[in-house]
């Protein structure tokens, strides 16, 4: 078993909270974090159905895509299928954990496993919504422990550029210092003035990742006073955003492509906006409700645009914006069971902890097709 906290954790450095948006509702909504935890059951959406799944497999946490409380809460009523739910949950001490948007926006999340889905290529960001603040790292090193400091610093996720890990530069001079009465030093003796040939390494660390990166380099470092510099930068790093924008290999039409949509997303039926035998093979895909975001994809020069939820009026500005539409719906977002299955199984298996992941087997879609 594996206490709750420690499995988000594990969840939050794969999809921070902080990459929500401002109106969303994320984290932890039912229940307690401070408990062991063996099994967890991952789903879309938290419906009474899917309550009793938690309970019949035994599963102590859940977490879900769509928040169970999105709105304030003006009362608590059992006699309502809402308070229903919130009671069974609690009576059997089963813990709900949201992640919405921010599971949207992350790299590697909803949207990429949309994306992935569908085979697209040279993927980019939709909607940026987010760009990580990025700092310089200097440190100084005796030149013997030089190479084990670096290999720490980028295993711990700094000197990432681009395509690229592990930067750094690399300096040599002459440090010096003077261990006081209650040091213990790894060079030198108390009382006398020390020089040492060292390096200053420098490296870039995005600020997500700064607490990380300097207890691995303290880790790895011989000094029991390690002389080290943080200094923001003027710099973007990483873009993160709603949906995703890319090719796919070979050029289709619009009917055949919705086809493909359908077949890919396992959906049964997909609107479509634009004329079928129209040619198209740059792809734009967002997951749930994407209306509002119909002329970014025109803007980023979209053939056709993947989305659910698409109204009436939406529908016209999309033909006069010359972007085709696939609307499979607003359910295509259950790609996040398999995805979250793997991303908590995959970290539970790094840490070697003892812990099931389940996938829902209950279908949350609320709209029947004839």
């Amino acid at each position: 078993m594996v206490h709750a906290q420690t499995i988000i954790q594990w969840f939050e450095q794969f999809c921070p909270k902080h990459l929500a948006e401002d109106w969303d509702n994320v984290g932890l909504q039912v229940g307690s974090l401070q408990k062991k935890v063996s099994k967890v059951l991952v789903t879309l959406d938290v419906t009474r159905e899917v309550a009793e799944e938690a309970i019949d497999e035994g599963a102590e946490l859940i977490i879900a895509h769509h928040p169970i409380i999105f709105r304030p809460l003006k009362h608590l009523r059992t006699d309502d299928e809402a308070g229903q739910i919130l009671k069974k949950l609690i009576q059997h001490d089963i813990t709900v954990y949201i992640a919405h948007t921010n599971l949207d926006i992350t790299a590697g999340g909803v949207n990429d496993w949309l994306a992935e889905s569908l085979a697209l290529e040279e993927t980019e960001v939709l909607s940026p919504t987010y760009h990580e603040q990025l700092k310089k790292l200097v440190v100084f090193v005796p030149v013997d422990h030089e190479q084990a400091v670096r290999q720490a610093l980028g295993d711990a996720g700094a000197g990432h550029i681009g395509e690229y890990s592990h930067c750094s530069f690399r300096a040599e001079g002459t440090g010096a210092f003077l261990p006081l009465e209650g040091a213990n030093p790894f060079i030198g003796e108390q009382g006398k003035v020390e020089e040492v040939h060292e390096v200053k390494v420098e490296t870039i660390i995005p600020a997500s990742l700064q607490s990380k990166v300097v207890r691995a380099m303290l880790k790895a470092h011989p000094y029991e006073e390690a002389a080290y510099d943080i200094y923001p930068l003027d710099l973007k790093g990483e873009t993160y955003g709603l949906g995703r924008v890319g090719q796919l290999t070979e050029e289709m039409t619009l009917e055949a492509f919705s086809h493909y949509v359908k077949d890919r997303l396992d959906v049964p039926q997909a609107r479509i906006i634009g004329d079928k035998a129209r040619m198209v093979k740059k792809i734009a895909i967002l997951g749930g409700s994407g209306s509002k975001f119909i002329k970014k994809a025109a803007f980023k020069g979209a053939d056709v645009f993947v989305t659910g939820d698409v109204d009436f009026h939406s529908a016209h500005d999309a033909l006069m914006n010359n972007v085709a539409v696939v609307d499979p719906g607003h359910h295509i977002e259950k790609v996040m069971k398999q995805g979250v299955q793997n991303v908590l199984e995959q970290a539970a298996q790094q840490h070697k902890a003892e812990l099931t992941v389940l996938r829902s087997q209950v279908n949350t879609e609320p709209f029947q097709f004839i």
